[in-house]
């Protein structure tokens, strides 16, 4: 009897529960409220079916309980009970797949009218392309990966010129224009999820898959990574700023082309090493695992790091300074800080991008002196 009253309670806690949870969905800022109703369609569902199993339970717990005399029959081969489960069961599973199969079907089945943005995603960082004036994006391939071309696009491609090369994990739509959204990896396997949008979709390295949605509330959301990706994953963190036409379109306007990156710095170009190390540090992702707010991250803190005597995996005592920077930059893994593991991947950065970084670095490990 008291198991029965233990399944009656849940029953009935669990249904006050849903009903007055301080937990629901935020409104959804893209077309697919029909996510929302599959979703709830799977509530109610799976909610009746928890409902009557459980009361089912309670009530052959208490009606055949046990009483001194009383036998069961054991019916294996009981047709007409099987054929009652069988058929519940499959009606169950039919309706709780059959519209997420009809919504699925719509997610992947772009639009003619949408236009295309580029995903790319590696440990730990977003980056994103959009297609220049000609509309198409350029090919691109693994083997022209470089500290200069991170996205791998082919420079021999016409295409590739003009397309725009967003290094930095912020993207820009404008309302109510559908995009088709172009996802691949660089790396491992990631997964770009927008809760607001209702959309999410694994990036496969060596595939590329999409899906399309219509942005139709402005806002700033933010994109997380849905997938376990490594220590870091954690910090693979980026934004969608949704606004007007007019405001996406000057903001497009000032973000480089694919050449632009592609041209050498001219003579005198750079002045301010600084400004060069914290873009170095944006677009190769170290600000992912290196906080600048003395958080612990996956790799040390750079807020206060330049000067400190760090402890290396060996027990030894490093100071930090240019040396050091420059030997933990070129060559991570030959100095491992102790609590720290040795995932920093290699990075071939030219003599001037090494002292932006390091003086990029010198900056944030003591903000007050650059203030003074």
């Amino acid at each position: 009897m008291a198991i029965a009253i233990a399944l009656i309670l849940i029953v009935i806690v669990s249904v006050l529960f849903h009903f007055y949870s301080p937990w629901w969905l935020t409104p959804a800022a893209s077309n697919w409220g029909e996510i929302d109703d599959a979703l709830t369609l799977t509530i109610v569902i799976t909610g009746a079916f928890f409902i009557g199993i459980n009361l089912l339970i309670a009530w052959l717990v208490i009606r055949y309980r046990h009483k001194p005399g009383r036998k069961s029959h054991y019916q294996p081969e009981n047709k007409k009970l099987e054929s009652w489960l069988f058929g519940l069961t499959t009606i169950g599973i039919a309706a709780l797949l059959a519209p997420g199969l009809v919504v699925y079907g719509k997610f992947v089945s772009v639009p003619k009218d949408a236009k295309f943005v580029e995903v790319v995603g590696e440990q730990w960082k977003w980056s994103f392309r959009f297609p220049g004036q000609d509309e198409q994006l350029g090919q691109t391939d693994i083997r022209f990966v470089s500290p200069t071309n991170p996205l791998g696009l082919d420079p021999d491609d016409p295409a590739s010129a003009d397309d725009k090369v967003i290094l930095s994990p912020e993207l820009h739509l404008p309302l109510f224009t559908p995009y088709k959204f172009l996802l691949r990896s660089k790396d491992v396997l990631h997964d770009f999820n927008v809760p607001e949008f209702r959309a999410k979709m694994d990036l496969v390295p060596g595939t590329v898959s999409y899906f399309w949605l219509t942005p139709t509330r402005r806002g700033t959301f933010d994109i997380l990574c849905a997938e376990l990706c490594g220590v870091g994953h954690f910090n693979m963190r980026g934004r969608v700023v949704v606004e007007d036409d007019a405001a996406f379109g000057a903001w497009l306007a000032i973000q480089p082309t694919f050449a632009d990156t592609q041209r050498p710095p001219e003579a005198g170009d750079v002045t301010d090493l600084v400004a060069l190390g914290k873009t170095l540090s944006e677009v190769n992702g170290c600000i992912g695992c290196h906080s600048l707010d003395g958080k612990p991250g996956v790799g040390p803190t750079w807020l206060g790091l330049y000067g400190k005597n760090e402890r290396m995996s060996d027990d030894t005592l490093l100071r930090v300074d240019d040396e050091y920077l420059r030997r933990a930059i070129l060559d991570a893994n030959a100095e491992i800080v102790k609590g720290y593991p040795a995932i920093m991947p290699i990075y071939q950065f030219s003599e001037q991008e090494v002292n932006a970084l390091i003086a990029y670095i010198k900056a944030v490990s003591d903000p007050s002196a650059e203030s003074e």
